[in-house]
């Protein structure tokens, strides 16, 4: 007769609840140079808590989303790891052509399991691990200090693993400020932690200090507003080699007292086609609906912008508008201005 006991999760008797919320970071101007601070890189990927308890794994997104049956491949590698029971705070990313591609990620979330094992094939992700919560069952580190959740982290990823990388670190908050001045460097920021500091879930018990570079780029096109005649957001292009322009991203950080004026004057440039190569609403996962509806211009303005990241020839986050640029040709605003980021953690 076949038993009808259901079987236990073994990652239920961890100790840490797969519904534990990491913690945040909050964001400042500076890092802090007072002592007692230790320094990490910020990776722009997939912030998760991955737990193990024997052959059973779980990977759990910030929003408490499984991502689990979307990187087997990193479910082998935590496999393969000689610990058996853990809980880790990390980021997925995966290297792509020696830069981190948001666009290979987004891939993952897709509900055919032969497309998910096949780009586990092609483009494998990586973990990188910052925090260990837990390495023995029961016996949960929340309430340990930072410095001696890392000396576990440290001990936990001593044996080399594929698929698996331990984050820099640095107690100098000089070195952590060249991580930010280094425009090779694939990062988002730089992370700061108390190294006295139990890992408070869910709170900004962090600091943060975001990555920002400027640019200067052609205004290819605007969007109104979806509630009004006024300018909701400028389309902003990048010329490639061969001299043409493509849409990289937009800024909408434009004052109300200056969009009457400045809708006067980019409706006297409408002009098609406004980018001549990548355009808004063309196939990418960045197109909506409402990103269809937009103005062509006559490549003519060129504003500066601060942004934070660019993966895949494009920003990955709205920009700040920081000034307008009349004393700059069109033509000199191209991708030569965007270093190309390297991925190697060793360089840090």
């Amino acid at each position: 007769m076949q038993s009808t006991k259901r079987r236990t999760s073994k990652l239920a008797e961890l100790g840490i609840p797969l519904t534990l919320e990491p913690m945040e970071a909050l964001r400042v101007a500076e890092l802090p140079k007072d002592p007692g601070w230790v320094f990490e890189p910020k990776w722009d990927g997939f912030r998760c808590l991955a737990f193990r308890a024997a052959n059973e794994v779980e990977i759990r997104a910030k929003s408490g989303r499984s991502l689990t049956r979307f990187f087997p491949e990193v479910l082998d590698n935590i496999r393969a790891l000689p610990t058996k029971q853990f809980v880790l705070d990390g980021e997925l990313v995966i290297p792509v052509n020696e830069q981190l591609s948001c666009d290979a990620l987004q891939m993952r979330l897709h509900p055919a399991d032969s497309r998910i094992r096949r780009l586990a094939r092609e483009t494998p992700a990586t973990f990188v691990a910052f925090d260990c919560l837990l390495r023995k069952a029961r016996v949960p580190l929340l309430q340990r200090p930072f410095e001696q959740r890392r000396e576990s982290l440290v001990a936990l990823l001593a044996r080399e693993q594929q698929g698996i990388s331990l984050t820099p670190s640095t107690h100098n908050p000089g070195k952590a400020e060249t991580w930010l001045a280094r425009p090779q460097l694939a990062l988002d920021g730089v992370i700061a932690k108390r190294l006295d500091m139990p890992y408070m879930a869910g709170n900004r018990a962090m600091l943060k200090v975001k990555r920002l570079r400027a640019a200067d780029c052609v205004v290819g096109g605007f969007r109104y507003a979806s509630k009004g005649p006024l300018v909701a957001s400028l389309l902003l292009g990048l010329y490639d080699n061969a001299g043409v322009l493509h849409h990289v991203g937009f800024t909408s950080a434009i004052s109300n007292k200056d969009r009457p004026r400045l809708t006067a004057r980019l409706e006297t440039l409408i002009e098609p086609p406004g980018f001549t190569g990548n355009a808004p609403g063309g196939p990418s996962r960045w197109s909506t609906e409402r990103s269809a509806a937009w103005e062509p211009l006559r490549p003519t303005l060129v504003v500066e912008v601060r942004y934070d990241h660019v993966t895949d020839h494009r920003f990955r986050h709205g920009t700040k508008l920081v000034r307008w640029r009349p004393d700059k040709s069109p033509r000199q605003c191209t991708f030569g201005q965007l270093a190309k980021p390297s991925t190697a953690l060793a360089s840090l």
